[in-house]
């Protein structure tokens, strides 16, 4: 590999060969879009042939550790969504940073140079906040347009329908037909004196109904009212004159037919 393709990477002091080593192993473990932003290589006050190292991508973040004389190697990987915060502190020889996972264990690395771990803590920052940008954009952003008018014109509102009063149904009057209303303008005929005469004399028998013939009254009433017939006449005639139920007129009328008789 030639060394221009790690430059940048070691422009804080980093050991050139092990950021070589590093560079080769995450460049197998990228994916499509994704690219090395920083890599920072742990430096002990001892020798340290295979130091522990924090690598940033664009992506994700990789905390690589050699074990057994560089034989075999150790990578925590977390994708920015994964990572809840990041922090270092400063101490004597270099700064200690630790990765904060939403779940899990927070993970440590010791005797970073302190330049390496401002940068670091710049860049997982930058990422952190990023992240959190874009989960907020989209709810911000979104705008839900309702009734979109055409060509300018306003959509109209629909009114709401109201309800129709309920009308009874008209009561059909019938118009007599001309019949009944001479039928009902005719005078009432007034009662006649036979008519008069035959209930008044019902009435004094004690006979109240008006069903009984003729004939059974004849039969009830004593010879000798029969032979008084004219006389009774008169009286009747007289009480029905004093009861103003006839007038003058009539009464000196059927006075004298009665009286015709004798």
């Amino acid at each position: 590999m030639e060394n221009y393709q790690i430059d940048k990477y070691i422009q804080d002091g980093q050991d050139p060969k092990v950021v070589e080593k590093i560079h080769g192993k995450i460049l197998d473990m990228l994916t499509p879009g994704e690219s090395i932003n920083y890599i920072a290589l742990q430096k002990k006050p001892a020798v340290t042939l295979l130091p522990d190292s924090i690598t940033v991508s664009n992506k994700r973040l990789f905390l690589c550790e050699f074990t057994k004389l560089g034989l075999a190697t150790n990578f925590e990987i977390f994708a920015w969504q994964e990572v809840k915060d990041i922090a270092f502190k400063e101490e004597i020889f270099g700064s200690k940073v630790t990765v904060i996972p939403f779940t899990g264990e927070n993970l440590t690395i010791d005797y970073i140079p302190k330049t390496q771990a401002r940068k670091l803590y710049q860049l997982i920052k930058a990422a952190l906040d990023n992240l959190q940008n874009q989960k907020q954009e989209p709810k911000e952003s979104k705008i839900v347009i309702e009734n979109k008018p055409v060509y300018g014109t306003p959509t109209p509102t629909p009114k709401p329908e109201l309800e129709k009063p309920v009308v009874a149904p008209a009561t059909e009057v019938t118009k007599p037909s001309v019949e009944e209303e001479k039928r009902e303008e005719r005078p009432i005929p007034a009662p006649s004196l036979n008519d008069t005469f035959q209930r008044q004399d019902q009435r004094q028998s004690g006979f109240q109904s008006p069903s009984t013939p003729p004939s059974s009254y004849a039969a009830a009433a004593p010879k000798a009212e029969e032979d008084d017939e004219i006389t009774l006449k008169l009286k009747k005639l007289k009480t029905l004159y004093d009861k103003q139920l006839i007038t003058q007129a009539e009464y000196e009328t059927k006075k004298a037919e009665i009286l015709s008789t004798l």
